[in-house]
């Protein structure tokens, strides 16, 4: 009797275990997915992606070039806002739209501000270090002729089980050189979260 109490403790302790295991599913990164529903990695992509398309699609771009004999303009990505009441880190976003402007092959694309200062120190190493014919000096980096800059905001309607969440990414191109806004773009997703409520 004792080594049958042991054993259906044993198989119950092991029926624990497999439960308590977490379920793992590969997903592919480049699909729609959401769990929470909440912004997420997929909305930084695809909201890149569309909008960067619009913003190469405007009289701005062509303008430039016709101005500048067939010259494609330099472009850099300034600060993107969070100013939702999450913590979303706009990182994955800044990466999502440098990699649509640079895979545009419409623009060029210059580093950010805290690239160029590794890459002016290092710089500064090569200047002591490297030879003469092989050192990259200073005063040769290629200057933006526009910032593309902008903000994401959102706003949380709940009532019960059921809530609404909407987000809205407003991005602006300025040129450097006379702080003229040249685009606006503005994309909004809203979603509806249902949770099920559970009856007895």
């Amino acid at each position: 009797m004792k080594k049958e109490i042991l054993f259906i403790i044993f198989i119950l302790l092991l029926f624990t275990a497999c439960q308590t295991l977490p379920k793992i599913t590969h997903e592919n990164p480049d699909e729609e997915s959401h769990v929470t529903g909440r912004w997420n990695d997929s909305d930084a992509r695809k909201v890149a992606e569309e909008m960067i398309h619009d913003c190469l699609d405007r009289d701005w771009l062509f303008n430039f070039i016709k101005k500048n004999n067939g010259a494609n303009p330099t472009v850099i990505v300034g600060k993107i806002q969070n100013k939702t009441s999450e913590h979303i880190d706009v990182k994955p976003f800044i990466g999502s739209i440098q990699k649509a402007l640079i895979n545009s092959g419409k623009v060029k694309f210059v580093a950010s501000k805290s690239e160029r200062e590794e890459i002016r120190e290092e710089r500064v190493d090569q200047a002591e270090n490297a030879s003469d014919n092989t050192q990259k000096g200073p005063g040769e980096e290629t200057g933006a002729d526009f910032m593309l800059k902008g903000v994401l905001t959102s706003i949380r309607d709940q009532s019960g089980g059921t809530a609404l969440m909407f987000y809205q990414v407003d991005l602006k191109l300025i040129n450097m050189a006379n702080n003229h806004i040249e685009w606006v773009g503005e994309k909004k997703i809203r979603r509806k979260i249902e949770r099920p409520r559970w009856t007895l």
